[in-house]
């Protein structure tokens, strides 16, 4: 019997939160250390980043390379609160609040999978200035292109930013599948024909990918069989 062919030859991944463990562990360490009014955080997050937040917010211009991290800095910390009412120091808070992010490691062998299976494997990242503090070294051996927003001057969900990555993989979107954990990315990806797999966990990612790939059975991936490529809803 002749093997299924895939239905998509390129897998595009998001960096913090998917080949990451969950930001929210390192955010709420981070707000728990400083005493950060967590309300003042969300609002600010909401403001800045939410689906109703302005074009040109100080995180869109951060991860466009449009404003240098130290300026963000400033801003982030000035919009912040404590419990105690001190101010929150803007040396370095970006890095302070990325300091306990931690890899997924099954997130990574997943890549490593879909490479030996014959699949590309490309990363396309929002960057939050030096924040995130990728391995550069490490994400060159395994994925390409490596496409990081705020050297490319583009951001997701942007179709601009999805096109670049699609052209360098020489892959129509159709033939592509993008894994984000924000929704507003995924609708990007959709947008422009690409399959979306909203990631929660390693495993039903793996699942939802071993759908549109045949040599990722949940056999073999130990991912759950209820798994599917859509997203979830948020």
């Amino acid at each position: 019997m002749t093997a299924a062919a895939p239905s998509v030859d390129a897998v595009l991944f998001d960096y913090g939160g998917v080949l990451t463990l969950p930001m929210r562990d390192s955010i709420n360490a981070w707000i728990a250390d400083e005493d950060i009014e967590p309300d003042s955080f969300t609002r600010t997050l909401r403001a800045w980043l939410g689906r109703n937040a302005e074009p040109g917010s100080p995180i869109h211009l951060l991860e466009t390379g449009e404003l240098p991290e130290e300026a963000f800095d400033a801003e982030f910390a000035a919009a912040l609160r404590t419990r105690s009412g001190a101010p929150v120091d803007p040396d370095g808070v970006l890095r302070r609040m990325f300091a306990r992010v931690t890899e997924d490691p099954e997130m990574w062998r997943l890549a490593e999978d879909l490479r030996a299976a014959g699949v590309a494997v490309a990363l396309i990242s929002n960057s939050w200035g030096g924040g995130n503090l990728y391995q550069r070294d490490r994400l060159g051996a395994l994925f390409d292109p490596v496409i990081i927003s705020e050297e490319v001057g583009l951001r997701k969900p942007d179709s601009a930013i999805f096109h670049l990555a699609l052209g360098a993989l020489g892959v129509p979107p159709e033939r592509a599948a993008f894994v984000d954990d924000a929704v507003p990315n995924i609708d990007g990806a959709e947008a422009v024909g690409m399959q979306g797999v909203h990631h929660t966990d390693a495993a039903t990612t793996r699942a939802a990918l071993a759908a549109l790939i045949p040599a990722l059975t949940p056999d073999t991936t130990r991912a759950s069989p209820e798994a599917t490529p859509k997203k979830e809803n948020a």
